[in-house]
């Protein structure tokens, strides 16, 4: 994003002129910074066989994964529906890994049959698919028991989270391996998200590779992501090329110990889509109470949740007064319940009328929105070589009501 002449723009185009098509609410995503970003992950990993699968959760528009698939990258998946969707932007199967929480066989039996690549993290569904389907290559997740993240919301590698089959269990999975005859081909471990210190990655490698060791047959080892983009201008961030020497380093001395090159994988959300997005709304009221003044806008918790959900901080600031005074407000939804955006929060001097922008609304913004108050979801644009493109549109009240079955009572 540039400022120039007053006037904020995204790859030349004017965000008040792109605000005067599409309306507000209003998402716009810079694909120039997906590719950025992307290039400083293959650039940073030293290794002869990498693999980069984006975390499609974080933001899921088809057009969006039609672009990192054109760019080499494969996908990571949760869900069924989420191997679906990326099925129809064009990846091939055998570029989707599949790593489910907490479903049931008929989802397992549905992505065996699609041909994905398949992690596992239940000790449970792994003897189901070594009694129904012995030949599937399979991933095992990992939980390393390191506490790691932001906070602990998305803190996922410790030894009371749900995800993962704990280290203490591998003399089981190793049973069950043998017993049922399981193809294991894969390691995986996911610690958490906002992982600052390299050490982090570092430690889970250690413990990640003396279990790989136990697994002749290996094709790649997966190291989930966490990687933590900057908030602020100031703001820490992981610093992804210290990283990448480092974790190259300890895995291309294992593979040359395991005898053979492995692939190193792994699986960036928001390090690839965070900063691409911009979310900009109209303010409606501003609003002074005895101790605190208002500023009401055109959205809430069910446009953007993370500020309400995680306690997450997303930089705002008055795109349509560069040069006004700073004034201290709490920014606020327009939803029925306590839906704050930011506290005492300083901002350039906010007008009923004026346009505030969200940064870092690329990753878990959109894709966690809701119909919440029976609010339609706003339009996401596209901004790709200099051009705009309107990839989802701003739903109606048709969209509300589609899949409701009116009774005649």
């Amino acid at each position: 994003m540039e400022l120039k002449e007053g006037r904020y723009s995204i790859q030349g185009l004017d965000i008040i002129d792109l605000v005067s098509q599409y309306g507000t609410p209003l998402y716009i995503y810079d694909s120039a910074i997906i590719k950025r970003q992307l290039d400083r992950l293959n650039a940073a990993f030293k290794v002869k066989k990498l693999g980069i699968h984006y975390a499609c959760k974080a933001l899921n528009n088809i057009n969006i994964l039609r672009l990192i698939n054109q760019w080499g990258a494969g996908l990571d998946t949760v869900s069924v529906q989420e191997i679906w969707t990326g099925l129809k932007a064009g990846f091939s199967p055998d570029k989707i890994l599949y790593t489910p929480n907490c479903v049931g066989t008929d989802e397992i039996e549905m992505a065996i049959n699609l041909g994905v690549q398949v992690n596992i993290d239940h000790i449970e569904t792994l003897e189901y698919i070594g009694h129904h389907h012995p030949d599937t290559p399979l991933c095992i997740r990992i939980n390393p028991h390191v506490m790691a993240g932001g906070n602990e919301k998305i803190s996922v590698g410790h030894i009371d989270s749900k995800f993962g089959i704990s280290i203490y269990q591998m003399p089981l999975v190793e049973r069950l391996v043998k017993t049922l005859g399981l193809r294991i081909n894969g390691i995986h471990m996911h610690t958490g998200s906002d992982i600052l210190d390299p050490g982090v990655f570092t430690l889970a490698a250690d413990i990640l590779f003396d279990i790989a060791r136990k697994f002749p047959d290996l094709e790649f080892i997966d190291f989930g992501s966490g990687l933590k983009v900057p908030y602020k201008d100031d703001d820490v961030c992981t610093d992804v090329e210290e990283l990448g020497a480092i974790l190259s380093d300890k895995f291309n001395q294992f593979c040359k110990d395991y005898g053979r090159d492995l692939s190193l994988y792994f699986e960036p959300g928001k390090f690839l889509v965070s900063e691409c997005g911009f979310f900009v709304v109209k303010t409606n009221v501003i609003k002074q109470t005895p101790s605190t003044v208002f500023a009401g806008v055109d959205s809430g918790m069910n446009h953007l949740i993370r500020p309400m959900f995680y306690g997450s901080y997303h930089h705002i600031f008055n795109l349509s007064s560069p040069a006004g005074k700073p004034r201290v407000y709490n920014i606020v939804g327009y939803i029925c319940e306590t839906d704050t955006f930011a506290t005492n929060r300083v901002v350039n001097e906010i007008h009923p009328g004026d346009l505030l922008c969200f940064k870092n609304a690329g990753a878990y913004c959109f894709s966690m929105s809701s119909n919440y108050n029976s609010r339609f979801r706003p339009c996401e644009v596209l901004i790709h070589e200099g051009k705009h493109y309107l990839i989802r549109q701003r739903e109606t009240i048709d969209d509300l009501l589609k899949n409701q079955v009116e009774l005649a009572l």
